[in-house]
């Protein structure tokens, strides 16, 4: 797997949804880091309206997945990597290694995800 040019999807498992490769890892195998551009994050805040959380309030006493929360959740954490990614390219990045995720609710009406890494530049060691 190579990370690509920008704009280009790179394949991780199927079809990777982000210009660019993202990794939890610290470092890439078989590659190198040849320029660290520091830390970049993506972050949003989100709010279910009422009817939503009133129903979620219901079906959490019956117990079992809140669906629409789940789903709420989801859509953040592709959102917060989206605005990652973009703000890494803009620093001239290929890869965000170190890729983690922070969550916290704010006045107990939303939800805020954040994504943060180290953007860095990556090469295969073969070209070096």
């Amino acid at each position: 797997m190579e990370p690509q040019q920008q704009g280009q999807q790179i394949p991780q498992g199927g079809q990777q949804q982000y210009p660019i490769l993202l990794s939890t890892m610290n470092d890439l195998p078989g590659y190198e880091v040849v320029r660290v551009f520091g830390e970049v994050f993506g972050l949003t805040v989100r709010s279910r309206n009422m009817f939503s959380t009133m129903g979620a309030g219901f079906k959490s006493m019956a117990g079992g997945e809140l669906k629409g929360l789940s789903k709420l959740l989801s859509d953040s954490r592709h959102e917060a990597l989206a605005r990652l990614s973009q703000e890494a390219l803009a620093h001239g990045a290929n890869a965000v290694l170190a890729l983690r995720f922070d969550c916290n609710e704010i006045a107990s009406t939303a939800s805020e995800i954040a994504a943060y890494g180290t953007a860095v530049y990556v090469v295969p060691y073969a070209s070096r």
